[in-house]
């Protein structure tokens, strides 16, 4: 059984390009299995439900290697358990070099694939701590601007500083003064932290 599979980082990124190349290479929709969540680990639901699914002599398919994860050591981990343990063959799209089909013909083939597949791997999660460097970098950049981060606070309502007060000297009850100011409970208690 052939299979193909499919991840974007996040439920914002489109994956049509990913599906256009397993379906043109001939997988069948059903399947494919795609996530919509980071590559740093291998817990994801589908990823997981494939591999269960997977049987010797089962093709897998993929459009790129930082599609499958993108943290080094996993990778390689993944690749290991699904050729050697699995014993399916695993097609890269935008690598030829990366498949697995031809494996036990050549030596030197299988030599360069898995030096290749090493390369890339490491490549994959060198990209992910860049990103992650350089979002940190910018939010750092942001931050010294003044930008805020997080929602707003909302303003004190004009009643605030009388529902304070009976609070304070026991009147009301936090939860009380909350429902009083029409925010919630924890609202409330930060308010009179800061305020």
């Amino acid at each position: 059984m052939n299979y193909g599979y499919a991840r974007v980082s996040s439920k914002e990124q489109n994956e049509q390009r990913q599906m256009i190349a397993l379906t043109a290479f001939g997988i069948a929709k059903k399947n494919i299995y795609m996530d919509k969540q980071s590559g740093k680990d291998f817990d994801r639901p589908r990823y997981k439900r494939l591999v269960k699914k997977l049987h010797p002599g089962d093709l897998l398919v993929i459009q790129s290697i930082d599609r499958l994860g993108r943290n080094y050591g996993e990778i390689l981990e993944q690749w290991r358990v699904i050729t050697k343990e699995k014993r399916v063959d695993i097609v890269v799209l935008d690598m030829p070099l990366l498949d697995t089909r031809a494996r036990g013909q050549d030596l030197t083939g299988t030599f360069i694939a898995d030096l290749v597949l090493q390369i890339l791997s490491y490549v994959a999660q060198t990209e992910r701590e860049m990103i992650r460097k350089r979002q940190a970098e910018g939010i750092a950049a942001a931050k010294a601007r003044g930008v805020k981060f997080g929602r707003r606070p909302l303003p004190l309502p004009e009643s605030y500083e009388d529902v304070r007060q009976k609070w304070e000297s026991g009147q009301l009850s936090a939860r009380a003064a909350a429902i009083a100011l029409g925010v919630s409970h924890s609202t409330f208690l930060k308010w009179t932290r800061y305020k």
